[in-house]
């Protein structure tokens, strides 16, 4: 299968999007070729019958030159022989462009789309597509009449256990963008309790705020200096990927504090690595199994936190072992990678099959 993919991001320094560059390694293990279309390219490292090209928004292009550029591009695909399929991964834009060509041609396209945003585009984008992919289906919230479940698709052998040992001041850590949506000042409230009970555990947000969130990093940083938290709270910034990994290895426990909706993958990748993760969002109750009553806590609600907290810290280093492995063998049956890349590769080559693309 000749397979056509639109990108967001290609870039194995992206800290949010450098996981793409592993879909990409791992589907072209099970197709002929990918052509890849990105949005914005940087660090790129992918397999030969890989080829990656970007409409240049990293080096300030207009949009309407990134459009003329998408055109040129997918025209020179499209004109160096059969595409079977197209794979549109969190870039409906492309979906919507791409799509009057594709259809014409007998392309079917996949778009996926994992996020709690509904907008104009994405309803367009889902009407043009054959089928639009996610990863559970609390992280589409659109219709339902096209949706294909693939699962998160964690690296797992990327985010794996080590042998470090938790830190002997319990650390609680939080991966992901400081903004309004991932809540923050629950978990810093919740840590003041804990802290004005006896508990000496620390907390490390590992992420940095988008421009627009500047102020509200800001609001974060002022609270915790309010409730006596200046020296317990570390803002770790910005880490790409592979730095990320000691962080879950040192924890006693991650959180994530987003409401119900898309499944944010930094939980997935602790239990991948794991550790306990902590989490509002009642769309984890599967892949947490026995562990849900212990991991799931009301949203918004620091004194419900604080003792789901405190609950994971007397379950002590053994309690937590025994957690982090269940967990980790629920993450590699429901949300592993490869689980993925055989499902996405089934779902577009059934679709190609249907109109008469693959040979």
């Amino acid at each position: 299968m000749r397979l056509l993919w639109f990108n967001l991001a290609t870039d194995l320094d992206d800290p949010v999007l450098s996981f793409t560059t592993s879909w990409i390694r791992e589907m072209a293990r099970r197709v002929d070729s990918i052509r890849v279309i990105t949005m914005r390219a940087g660090r790129v490292e992918v397999p030969a019958n890989v080829r990656v090209v970007s409409v240049g928004k990293e080096r300030g292009f207009s949009e309407p030159r990134r459009a003329a550029v998408f055109y040129r591009e997918l025209l020179r695909i499209l004109g160096e022989g059969k595409v079977d399929a197209c794979f549109s991964h969190m870039i409906p834009v492309f979906t919507v462009l791409g799509a009057p060509v594709l259809r014409a041609l007998r392309v079917p396209i996949v778009t996926w789309y994992a996020h709690r945003q509904v907008n104009a585009l994405l309803r367009v984008a889902h009407h043009l597509s054959d089928r639009v992919a996610s990863a559970s289906e609390s992280s589409y919230r659109y219709r339902r009449d096209r949706l294909v479940v693939l699962g998160h698709g964690i690296d797992t052998e990327f985010f794996s256990p080590d042998s470090t040992p938790p830190e002997s001041s319990p650390l609680i850590v939080h991966v992901g963008r400081i903004s309004p949506i991932k809540d923050l000042h629950t978990l810093i409230a919740a840590l003041a309790l804990l802290r004005s009970r006896g508990r000496t555990l620390r907390l490390a947000l590992v992420g940095e705020a988008p421009d627009r969130d500047r102020e509200y990093a800001a609001s974060v940083r002022r609270r915790a200096e309010e409730l006596g938290l200046a020296g317990a709270v570390e803002f770790a910034g910005s880490v790409a990927s592979p730095l990320v990994l000691p962080w879950y290895a040192r924890a006693a426990a991650h959180v994530n504090l987003c409401q119900t909706g898309a499944l944010d993958k930094a939980v997935l990748e602790a239990f991948a690595c794991a550790r306990p993760s902590l989490a509002a969002n009642e769309g984890f109750r599967e892949t947490m199994g026995r562990w849900a009553d212990d991991l799931l806590f009301r949203h918004g609600d620091h004194q419900d936190l604080a003792a789901k907290i405190e609950g994971l810290l007397d379950a002590g280093v053994s309690g937590r072992r025994e957690m982090g492995d269940e967990l980790r063998a629920r993450v590699l049956e429901r949300h592993a990678l490869s689980g993925l890349a055989d499902r996405l590769a089934g779902v577009l080559a059934g679709l190609a099959r249907g109109r008469g693309r693959t040979s």
